[in-house]
C-alpha cells in the first residue's frame, strides 16, 4: 500500500500512464509552486541525463576492454608489446601468459581471471549497464514530459495574470 502526498508527479517506473490527473493537480497550484515544481523537475532531468552519460561512458570503456581481451587472446606468447600503465603512459613488455588477465573490479581492486572469465565479466557488466540505461532512460523521459507539462501550465497561468493590452 502506498499513499500519495502532494501533487504526486514522481513519474518513476510503474507510475501513472496518463497525465490528465497530474494536469488537474497542476491547475490547482500557484505560480510560485509551479515554478518550484518546474525547477525540481528540471534538476531531476539534468541529474538523470548525467547518469545516462556516465553509463554510456562506462559501457564504452567495457567495450574497449572486451575488444582488448579479444585482441590479446590472438597474440602469441612471448610477443613484444606496449603495456598501458595509464591512459597516456605505456611501457614495453612481453606477453607471458595470454590466458590469465587482471580484471579491475573497482576501487583499486584487481582479480586474476582466465581469459574466458575476463570476457564473461565484461559481457555481464555491459549487459547490466545496458539494462540500467534502458530503465533510467524511461524514467528520464517521464520526468522530461512532466517538466514540459509543468512549463505549459506555468506559462498559461502567467498569461492569465498578465493584463492584455
Amino acid at each position: 500500500m502506498s499513499s500519495s502526498k502532494g501533487i504526486g508527479i514522481g513519474g518513476g517506473v510503474g507510475g501513472p500512464k496518463t497525465t490528465a490527473p497530474v494536469a488537474t493537480e497542476l491547475d490547482k497550484l500557484s505560480v510560485e509552486q509551479l515554478r518550484a515544481v518546474k525547477e525540481q523537475a528540471d534538476l531531476e532531468v539534468n541529474l538523470l541525463q548525467d547518469s545516462l552519460n556516465n553509463i554510456r561512458t562506462a559501457t564504452a570503456r567495457l567495450d574497449i576492454a572486451s575488444n582488448a581481451l579479444n585482441d590479446l587472446s590472438l597474440r602469441p606468447q612471448g610477443k613484444k608489446m606496449l603495456v598501458p600503465l595509464t591512459a597516456s603512459l605505456y611501457v614495453p613488455g612481453t606477453l607471458d601468459d595470454a590466458d590469465k588477465v587482471l580484471v579491475d573490479v573497482g576501487t583499486g581492486y584487481f582479480i586474476e581471471k582466465t581469459m574466458v572469465e575476463g570476457k564473461d565479466y565484461c559481457e555481464r557488466k555491459i549487459n547490466l549497464l545496458k539494462s540500467n540505461y534502458d530503465q533510467l532512460l524511461e524514467v528520464a523521459t517521464k520526468k522530461k514530459s512532466i517538466a514540459d507539462e509543468v512549463g505549459i501550465v506555468l506559462q498559461a497561468k502567467l498569461r492569465q495574470l498578465t493584463p492584455s493590452q
